[in-house]
């Protein structure tokens, strides 16, 4: 066989077998076995890298991991044998060209070996050493907060002040307010035990078992609120008696972790009965109260070691909202008696349940009491030096604060505060005389006590351009008569309506029938005061476009005059100098009862004061606005149409200064054009020089004076109101009995022996006798002379219309209208719930009264829009009142 055919000589690692192996990399040497040989060797006598064909291949099968994971695959060489182990070597080489592994990180975040957004998903490990390094911080802060917060000194900020009111010339009005309050401190063992239960049971039952905090009351609150629950506070007993103790009442996050802090502390040095016993001590229950003591003597009249079951669940539910609770009502909108009754019921039978519940209560001891019902409270009883005006005056100017300031009520009753009033003592002094004067002199229950009895008088004088309180009338004693006449009481003001509605046909214009409804509101016509309108009795009511206007019944309506007298055709300065019906309902509907309503609220009546407004008898004067927003609303017409709201407190201070001062809110704007004011005050001045009301003509003679006369329906209300460039004054007369059980205004016909009460009778009396005494020794000041304004629309005919005989009426067609304002289109006024004295809202749930219209009161005096005398009442004509509640919203 030549050379070159002679077979090579075999590799060592295992001939072809191996070298084929070496070529497709498997049994690939180890790192670092070309340079160190086996110790072993084959069979053959060859030597082998490894120990055997198993070890090799392992090695190899590893080897391969490597290449793969290092770029060493492309190491590899072809050839067998040794020339396999280099591959080997290779595989080294190559691993040294890949990347290098990351380094490790304390935090290994964006974590390492992971690619796109997994970088950025944290590890279980580390979401949760993330966590305990958050709760160990938290703990860590708490327990420094602990260790560096002390228990205040509870002497120091729970002691409750008086304040101190003053007139307007500075000089010492009362002390009244935190201080004069019946807060008694008692210890535990006089403080009932059914009171201790029911507080726990409705307050904090887990309260003798927790800590001073409940993590779980509180995370059940955050989760209510942040689920549009209601909103709870999730503090326990020992919270609350730290806020009232030791703490300001601000709602702030550093407040309430101090609070949080103090209540830990304070719930483990002190003992629970210590805590609770503070807490019903320091609560506030309304009426003034603070401290259960008081609570029980305020809401009935017995020490707190006499209160019964009942009446221990009744006073825990107060502890939620007094202002809420009290079932005499309280102040702001929806804190009516009835509500109020409403929501208290409730929490006194969830204060009953839940003492059951946590074994305080036999279930069949509950079912007794709610058998029995809720335990009515007695009337509050204002202070002794509240006596006579002083509790009327303070009661407005705390309302006034609460509504217009951030002092809460909490804060104005613990006290410390001089407030600054507007009241001039005076101005006071002359107006309640004037009141008692007329009074005394006309009016005598017990010689009349079927037409005498029940009279009350209401009063307001308020200064034009400023929007000043000087004066008012609230009633006879503040502690007798618990209502405010000078606020809202729901009494109608009848005609001294109508010049709200004279000024809107001079600013707005009357609508032209003959136009389409969308050009009427460019086009109008301005009104003069010598427009001639038809004066008749009994005329049918028409829409501005003629037709005749009807009730969602389909019914007319034939509007009434005062005695049923005609009065034919008639100019709008005569109709309001006899204070004639038919022209002034007519003139609202050809205006538009929007645009009469619009005026009456730039003059300064409140939306929520004029209910009813889509029918004609609001035009006449349905509404029931206050006596002091009546005195306001005229004070813009003096003011040749400025308007300021008027209001009772001019500053506050407390011991660290001022707090507040009313020229920080003052707003005066021009809420009527002065020359529509200024032509309205010039037909006011007629009535007085040679109207209805002549009974002030001696004001007139010595300051320039202008006024409107008003009587309502079934002669259930009088009213004067007027004014001179320096004041306006407002009185009202009116009957009702506001102890009875069922209250409604009673008629006046034959009081003060007279056949009726008009608003030029006692009214106008009470009106010039203040008014003579409160103008003394101030200079007249002229009214403005009133430009020529507007066009006169209609034509007098040659005679006047005669007025109908009884037959003539018997046999005119006189279908029974209601005064119901048309379903098409709703009110937009907020339904609101009756108020002091609204008696007929009160009986009438679903929003009637049956005062209907106004119908002739004293001679040429009427108001109203009663079209016959069996003409049914007009839906919600006493509802509403000014700011959703008391007039206090606004003052």
């Amino acid at each position: 066989m030549s050379e070159h055919r002679r077979k090579p000589p075999p590799q060592q690692g295992g001939g072809r077998a191996a070298a084929r192996r070496s070529q497709s990399g498997r049994r690939a040497a180890p790192r670092g076995a070309s340079h160190a040989p086996s110790a072993s060797f084959a069979s053959e006598g060859e030597e082998r890298p490894y120990g055997g064909r198993a070890e090799a291949r392992r090695a190899a099968k590893g080897g391969r991991r490597r290449a793969a994971d290092h770029g060493a695959g492309h190491g590899a060489g072809a050839g067998g044998g040794r020339r396999g182990g280099g591959g080997g070597t290779e595989g080294g080489r190559g691993r040294g060209r890949g990347r290098e592994p990351e380094k490790k990180r304390f935090i290994d975040y964006p974590r390492a070996g992971k690619y796109g957004w997994r970088r950025f998903v944290p590890s279980w490990k580390q979401v949760t050493g993330t966590c305990l390094g958050f709760f160990g911080l938290l703990l860590a802060t708490a327990g420094i907060g602990l260790a560096m917060v002390d228990i205040p000194d509870p002497q120091k900020t729970a002691q409750v002040q008086k304040n101190v009111y003053y007139w307007s010339d500075n000089t010492q009005m009362v002390i009244a307010g935190g201080g004069d309050k019946n807060r008694q401190i008692i210890d535990y063992e006089e403080i009932p035990k059914s009171m201790q239960d029911a507080v726990v049971a409705a307050e904090n039952a887990t309260f003798w078992e927790d800590n001073g905090v409940d993590p779980m009351g509180i995370a059940r609150a955050v989760f209510n609120m942040a689920m549009g629950g209601s909103t709870q506070s999730g503090s326990t007993i020992t919270q609350q008696y730290v806020k009232n103790t030791y703490l300001s009442q601000e709602q702030t996050l550093k407040r309430k972790f101090t609070e949080l802090l103090i209540s830990v502390k304070v719930g483990g040095v002190k003992e629970k009965e210590e805590i609770l016993a503070g807490y019903l001590n320091t609560a506030y229950y309304g009426r003034g109260a603070y401290g259960i003591e008081a609570a029980a003597r305020a809401y009935y009249n017995k020490p707190a070691l006499e209160l019964s079951t009942t009446e221990s669940a009744f006073l825990a539910a107060t502890l939620n909202g007094p202002n809420l609770y009290d079932p005499a009502g309280g102040q702001g909108p929806g804190a009516s008696a009835k509500e109020n009754t409403e929501r208290a019921t409730n929490r006194w039978k969830f204060a009953l349940r839940r003492m059951v519940e946590i074994g305080k209560l036999d279930q069949s001891e509950r079912q007794e009491i709610l058998a029995k019902g809720f335990p009515e409270p007695d009337k509050p009883k204002p202070a002794t030096n509240k006596a006579g005006q002083i509790g009327y005056l303070t009661d407005l100017a705390d309302n006034y604060i609460i509504a217009n300031t951030t002092i809460s009520r909490t804060k104005l009753d613990q006290g410390g505060y001089k407030i600054h009033t507007t009241f001039d003592k005076k101005k006071m002094a002359a107006l309640t005389k004037a009141v008692e004067k007329v009074e005394d002199a006309n009016i005598d229950p017990k010689k009349r006590p079927e037409t005498d009895k029940y009279v009350q008088f209401g009063g307001a004088s308020v200064e034009p351009k400023t929007g000043k309180i000087k004066a008012i009338y609230g009633g006879s004693d503040a502690t007798v008569h618990f209502t405010n006449n000078a606020d809202y009481t729901g009494v109608q003001v009848g005609s001294t309506f109508k010049p709200f509605v004279l000024s809107a046909a001079m600013e707005y214009g009357i609508r032209d029938p003959d136009l389409p409804p969308e050009q009427n509101e460019q086009q109008r016509t301005i009104v003069s005061p010598k427009s001639i309108y038809d004066g008749d009795n009994k005329l049918k009511v028409k829409n501005y476009d003629g037709s005749i206007w009807r009730n969602e019944k389909d019914e007319e309506w034939h509007q009434r005059n005062d005695g049923d007298e005609s009065k034919g055709d008639i100019d709008l300065r005569t109709a309001m100098q006899f204070s004639t019906n038919t022209p002034y309902i007519q003139l609202a509907m050809d205006v538009g009862l929007d645009k009469v309503r619009q005026t009456a609220e730039a003059a300064g009546i409140k939306k929520d004061n004029l209910p009813g407004w889509r029918s004609p008898s609001f035009a006449l004067g349905t509404s029931a606005p206050s006596a002091i927003r009546l005195a306001g609303a005229y004070a813009t017409y003096a003011a040749s149409g400025k308007q300021a709201d008027p209001y009772s407190v001019e500053s506050i201070e407390s011991r660290d200064g001022e707090v507040w001062n009313h020229d920080s809110v003052a707003k005066v704007k021009q809420g009527i054009p002065a020359d529509v004011a200024d032509n309205v005050t010039d037909v006011l001045r007629t009535v007085i020089q040679e109207g209805t009301g002549t009974t002030a003509k001696p004001v007139d003679a010595q300051w320039p004076a202008a006024g409107k006369t008003g009587t309502t329906d079934g002669n259930r209300s009088a009213w004067f109101a007027g004014y001179t460039r320096q004041l306006s004054t407002a009185i009202g007369m009116f009957r009702v009995d506001d102890q009875a059980k069922n209250q409604k205004f009673l008629e006046m016909y034959g009081t003060g022996d007279q056949e009726s009460i008009h608003g030029a009778s006692f009214p106008a009396e009470i009106w010039t006798e203040y008014m003579l005494s409160a103008m003394k020794g101030k200079s007249p000041q002229q009214f403005p002379e009133p430009s020529e304004l507007g066009t006169i629309v209609g034509e007098p005919t040659p005679t006047p219309t005669p007025t109908p005989t009884e037959t003539e009426q018997e046999e005119s067609p006189d279908p029974t209208p209601t005064t119901e304002a048309p379903p098409e289109t709703p009110d937009p006024d907020p339904t609101t719930t009756c108020r002091p004295l609204d008696w007929e809202c009160r009986q009438n749930e679903n929003g009637g009264n049956e005062n209907g219209g106004n119908e002739n009161g004293g001679p040429g005096d009427s108001g109203g829009g009663q079209p016959t005398t069996e003409s049914p009442p007009e839906e919600g004509e006493t509802e509403g009142n000014d700011n959703g509640g008391s007039w206090f919203g606004n003052n």
